[in-house]
Order: structure tokens, then C-alpha cells, then sequence
């Protein structure tokens, strides 16, 4: 028998019948994320029930040197899930329970499962909240939002997810299982080993269960539109609404290309001369928001706003939203080939880096349209093609952008994480003395690389990448 046979006959008899799927059909299921990362087959699935299950999984993995590739809702865009170097996909379909809601200490306990919009809509019915807000939040889990520390839109007011990550339970390589962090608000015994396993991309561990921080859910929520015609408009907008006090609960940026897209389906009607959309939400006292609301609005107008739309009802805001959060969607049904690369700079650099953005564009010949959040700078710049040609004009593109990134003094990554796509790109934000530090983290906590291998670092993705 193959040391893949050896180990799936270990973690069917710990896990029982029904946990390992070796029909390829179903595997094929496994076999992507929503990157433009080759698709690859795992050898098999294993759907775990629990931690114990996850530990006797990868205590048979370690024996036999099997990889191991965890997988939460498969909704990453840089190949994070994919198994690049075969071997098994655990997936947590069975781990998806709320556990523990503690209205009294503002905490919840959840397995890695779990729906993030499933987990803000149930803490919400108890006036708590969630703030960590991925858009797509109705199909992404928890789980992979802890691998990537996801943020989405409200992470400028409210921070991203690592922020709320109190502890956690973490099955490491060889099946250990550790109790990271604490049930309490403050805690430093130690070295800080949670918020290093958030953001690991599930190179270091497996979360099995993670106690998150909640907050006391917003009284109100307002949201308006500001139309502008010229992306060099947005920033001062944003700092000026910044210097007034006003801290919003999302700040979205669109482009004119975004807007081109979305127009139609958003069924807005918006001056035919704007070149840049801001999608401004501000949350807190119901009393006062009618009030931050009205300077809020003047403030954008003063500064040359062609409109603001202010949405009247919930059904007017929640449509706007939907038309932002399904954005991606919607460019992808645009071309036949879409890489989304999400990239942050300073708020004051936001339009020098779009204008690299429309330069780029019109010097490939290819369609970027670019959208994201104006608050924290960070920005989804989106390549759309159609021609197979193409392929290396983006694949030049991409460097160039990463290259103005790093100029600006910004990062290669705000919430996606590195996963393949991004690996090769690592060493022009980081140095090698870096780079090899962590590579020594990862051989400590997983010392024959079979933890979701092939990822982040350049060497590693450069090895698997397109092999499939």
C-alpha cells in the first residue's frame, strides 16, 4: 500500500465510514478556489467532525509525509485552498457550528465551518455584532477568514479579523492539539502565537475553534453615494471627512470602470460624467446620525460632488450593497479570464495609484477596473481578458503594479493573502533575512511541510505552481 492508502485507512477507522471520499467526481469539487490557480484534484477529501478527528487526521498525514491541504468555503483569490501538491483536502463542512454566545463577556465560540454572514446575522438578533465583513461573507467561512485575516469594508472603523480573535484551538502537523490566547480581553503570557497563526494561510496549524470578540450591534446605520469626476477628488474627500471628526463605517471607492460595469445592474442613475463613486456608511446613535448625515453630505458637495444620493430606506441601502458586494461577480461575467489583485497604499497615494491603474490599462490594451476600500487604501485592482494572448501583457502588468505598490510604500496584499498566485511577487516587499525567518517559523510548527504546502513562499509556489 501507498503511504496516501496507509494514512486514509488510519483516518477512516478514527473518523469512521462516510469521512473519506476517494470518488473523483466528488473530488473534483475540491479542486479550486476562485483564483485563477490551476484546479488540482486532491487524492482524497476528508470531512472531519471534530478536533479529535482533525488530530487523528493529521497525526496519520505526519506518519506517512501525506499533505494536507485545509479548505473552508473555497471563495480565496490566490490559490490558498488549492491542493498544489495533491495529497488530502480536509474540509470542515461538519464543523460549522455557533457553539457559544456569551452575551455577558461580548464573546462566541465557533468551529472553522461557519458561514461568516450565518455568524453576524445570529450574533445580530441578540443586538451584538460581528464587525469583520468580507463581501462575501454569505459563502466565505470563518475559517478561511482566519487563515487570510480577512477585513471587507467596515475593517476601517472596526479593524480586521485579527482584532477580534481572543484565543483559539489549533491542531499543529504531527496532531498536537494547543489552546492559544484566552477567554479574557487582556492577556500577554507568552508569546502572542494567535495572532501569528492568523494570516499563517494554514501553513502553521489547523483552527478547529476560535473565541471571537463581539461588540454592542450599531443603534442605526445611514449610507449615501457621492458622485465625483475625477479620481484625483476622492482622497481629499475622505481626509476631509476624516478631519471633521466623522469616522464612517465604510468608505467604497469605484472607478469609472466599475461604475461602467455595475451601472446597469445597481439600476442607479448617476450624472453620465462621473469618473469615481464613493459609497460612504456611518453607523452609531440614532439620535445623531441625521446630524453627521447632513455634514457628511454638505461636506462631500462642497468639495465638488456632482450628486449625493442619500438611501432613504433599508431597501435603497440594501441594494446599493448588493450591487457593491456582488461587483466582483459581476466583472467576472465581463470577460472570460478576471484576476483580482488586492493591493494597499497610503489613503493619500490611492490616485497615483489609480492613475498607474488607467495607465497600464491603455498602454496593454486591457480592461482594469478598480474598486475597493477608500478608507484604509486598500484597492482591488481586477485584469479582465478574453484572448489567451493577452496572458502576458497582464502577467507584465501585474509586476508593474506590484512594482508602483511597493513605491508608494505600500503592501502586496491587504486581505487575500499570498497563497501561489502571489508567492513569486513575496521578495519585493519583503528581504531574504525575512523571508527565511519565517520560513524557520514553518519549520518548527511543521517540520515535513505537509501543512497546505506549496504556499506563500517563492521557492515552495514556484515548485508546485501549474503542475496540477
Amino acid at each position: 500500500m501507498s503511504p496516501l492508502d496507509n494514512a486514509l485507512l488510519a483516518i477512516e477507522r478514527a473518523c469512521g465510514s462516510g469521512s473519506v471520499i476517494r470518488d473523483e467526481s466528488l473530488r473534483e469539487g475540491y479542486a479550486g478556489d476562485e483564483s485563477e490557480t490551476t484546479p488540482c484534484i486532491p487524492e482524497a477529501v476528508v470531512r472531519a467532525s471534530s478536533t479529535e478527528e482533525v488530530s487523528q487526521v493529521m497525526r496519520a498525514a505526519f506518519e506517512h509525509g501525506v499533505p494536507v491541504t485545509p479548505r473552508g468555503g473555497g471563495t480565496g483569490r490566490v490559490g490558498g485552498a488549492v491542493p498544489v501538491r495533491g495529497g488530502i483536502v480536509l474540509t470542515f463542512e461538519r464543523m460549522a457550528s455557533i457553539k457559544h454566545i456569551d452575551r455577558n463577556e461580548l464573546t462566541t465560540r465557533v468551529q472553522p465551518g461557519v458561514i461568516t454572514g450565518e455568524l453576524k446575522r445570529t450574533v445580530e438578533e441578540d443586538l451584538l455584532y460581528y464587525p469583520p465583513d468580507p463581501n462575501s461573507r454569505d459563502s466565505c467561512a470563518i475559517g478561511g477568514n482566519l487563515a487570510t485575516n480577512a477585513g471587507g469594508p467596515r475593517a476601517f472603523k472596526y479593524g480586521v479579523t485579527r482584532e477580534y480573535v481572543l484565543g483559539m484551538e489549533v491542531v499543529l502537523a504531527d496532531g498536537t492539539v494547543l489552546q492559544l490566547g484566552h477567554e479574557t480581553k487582556k492577556g500577554v503570557t507568552g508569546y502572542d502565537l494567535t495572532a501569528l497563526v492568523v494570516g499563517s494561510e494554514g501553513t502553521l496549524g489547523i483552527v478547529t475553534e476560535a473565541t471571537l470578540r463581539l461588540i454592542p450591534k450599531p443603534e442605526a446605520t445611514v449610507t449615501l453615494l457621492a458622485c465625483f469626476s475625477g479620481l484625483d477628488e476622492v482622497a481629499p474627500a475622505v481626509q476631509t471627512l476624516l478631519s471633521q471628526g466623522h469616522v464612517p463605517s465604510c468608505i467604497e471607492l469605484l472607478d469609472s470602470e466599475a461604475i461602467r460595469i455595475v451601472r446597469p445592474e445597481a439600476g442607479l442613475t448617476i450624472p453620465d460624467e462621473t469618473k469615481a463613486i464613493l459609497l460612504v456608511e456611518l453607523d452609531g446613535e440614532a439620535g445623531r446620525l441625521d446630524g453627521d448625515l447632513e455634514v457628511c453630505g454638505n461636506a462631500l458637495t462642497d468639495l465638488g460632488a456632482l450628486e449625493v444620493l442619500v438611501a432613504q430606506t433599508s431597501g435603497e441601502r440594501d441594494r446599493l450593497w448588493a450591487s457593491r458586494r456582488e461587483l466582483s461577480h459581476s466583472l467576472r461575467r465581463q470577460a472570460k479570464n478576471k484576476l483580482s489583485e488586492d493591493v494597499v497604499v497610503p489613503r493619500t497615494k490611492m490616485a497615483d495609484l489609480l492613475r498607474t491603474c488607467a495607465e497600464l490599462s491603455d498602454e496593454n490594451e486591457l480592461v482594469i477596473p478598480t474598486y475597493g476600500h477608500a478608507g484604509d487604501g486598500n484597492l482591488h485592482v481586477n485584469f479582465l481578458w478574453d484572448d489567451p494572448d493577452q496572458k502576458r501583457k497582464v502577467d507584465d502588468a501585474v509586476k508593474r503594479l506590484f512594482e508602483r505598490v511597493i513605491e508608494l510604500r505600500g503592501t502586496l496584499s491587504g486581505e487575500h493573502g499570498i497563497g501561489v498566485l502571489k508567492a513569486p511577487y513575496l521578495p519585493m516587499e519583503q528581504s531574504l533575512a525575512l523571508i527565511d525567518l519565517q520560513q524557520r517559523i514553518k519549520d518548527v510548527f511543521d517540520p515535513k511541510h505537509i501543512l497546505n504546502p506549496g504556499k506563500i513562499f517563492p521557492a515552495d509556489a514556484k515548485r508546485f505552481h501549474g503542475v496540477c
